[in-house]
């Protein structure tokens, strides 16, 4: 017997899953956000395909936006809340940003951690 559930320990998300636009590139680059800016905030996510598990809160998952198949790494997060739905085979939840990084630090993740194809900066 199979299991149809991934365990995941990135948040890797599009815009349109519920990326947070407020996390903005070019903004980040001329005056780093941190973590604080976004303390008290709570963000959804949506129809990530297939039923996954995040580590739930208070241990990390990498926060990344997915843009156009690149995964750019932002940080972390704490995933406070999850739901899979067999129906559609999807995960949606809630999550809090834990981290940031700066800039030089954000650019080495998402060069370093990637598979293949999918570095943002390269």
């Amino acid at each position: 017997m199979g299991s149809f559930i991934e365990f995941n320990d990135t948040l890797q998300l599009t815009t349109a899953q519920g990326f947070p636009k407020e996390l903005d590139l070019e903004k980040h680059r001329k005056k780093p956000f941190t973590e604080k800016d976004f303390r008290g905030r709570i963000f959804e996510f949506k129809n990530k395909p297939n039923m996954r598990l995040y580590h739930p809160a208070p241990t990390r998952v990498f926060l990344v936006h997915n843009i156009n198949g690149k995964w750019l790494f932002w940080g972390h997060a704490h995933v406070i809340e999850q739901t899979i739905h067999a129906d559609t085979k999807t995960t949606s939840g809630k999550f809090k940003i834990a981290k940031i990084y700066d800039p030089e630090c954000q650019k080495l993740m998402s060069m370093n951690e990637m598979r293949k194809g999918t570095e943002f900066f390269k």
